[in-house]
């Protein structure tokens, strides 16, 4: 099982014609899905473009009653996928941005990588495909994290778009207990939740992708400063917990 989760916030727009195009590609790739979604207190009329795909595809849809931010909503989704799959070894969890950005074409891609023996597959940006306030913050975040934070491999760590085996997560839930798994927003949050899963992972593969900013109807909600600063309180975050551990 496929798992496709897809955090929304206001993306009226854009959620309906991404969910047609998923459906689309998996009716040529065959392959069992569920899509997943989190509306995070949507005041647009998300829930209502959302309600009729749930008679022609295999969709849940979370809603919460407060905004509760990027990070939060990508946390829910996790344990949603980790409660739901059956055989945590052979299912995915795909990850999916609802502003129609990240592509459904290369999800057969992923699916491939993960089926060679991956447990984390990761679509990596060139910079030259991103906007301009993204493209400022992918400059700068690199060396906020590397101090503290090994990301080997990956050279772009921030973006959402990605692939994790499920039993990954599993095992990082269960060590967690009733700790939360990602603390952090924005950016931030797909760092954590990689560096957390990466230790757990035997083989990490990446994909290079052109994301379509294009057709994007709303402005980034990247904010370099603001995103800047969640990246450093990560990372001094991490090596507070990185100290505490080697005491």
């Amino acid at each position: 099982m496929l798992y496709i989760c897809v955090p929304t916030y206001n993306e009226a727009p854009t959620v309906g014609v991404l969910l047609w195009r998923i459906r689309k590609m998996f009716q040529d790739y065959s392959r069992e899905y569920e899509v997943l979604v989190y509306d995070d207190a949507s005041t647009d009329a998300t829930s209502e473009v959302l309600a009729p795909y749930a008679d022609v595809l295999p969709l849940l849809v979370l809603r919460g009653e407060k905004r509760r931010g990027y990070g939060q909503a990508l946390q829910a989704l996790c344990r949603e996928a980790s409660r739901r799959t059956h055989y945590a070894r052979r299912d995915a969890m795909v990850v999916m941005q609802g502003d129609f950005t990240d592509q459904p074409d290369m999800l057969p891609e992923l699916v491939k990588r993960f089926e060679g023996g991956a447990d984390i597959v990761v679509a990596e940006r060139s910079a030259e495909t991103m906007p301009v306030e993204v493209r400022r913050l992918s400059r700068v975040a690199p060396w906020m994290i590397r101090p503290f934070v090994t990301t080997n491999g990956v050279a772009d760590p921030f973006n959402s778009f990605r692939l994790y085996r499920l039993s990954l997560l599993r095992e990082l839930l269960k060590a967690s207990g009733d700790e939360p798994i990602i603390t952090t927003d924005g950016w931030a949050a797909n760092v954590e939740l990689l560096v957390r899963l990466m230790p757990l992972a035997r083989k990490i593969e990446t994909v290079p992708v052109v994301p379509r900013y294009d057709v994007r109807p709303r402005e980034s909600r990247i904010r370099p400063l603001p995103d800047a600063w969640s990246l450093y309180k990560y990372t001094k975050q991490s090596r507070r917990w990185r100290a505490k551990v080697s005491a």
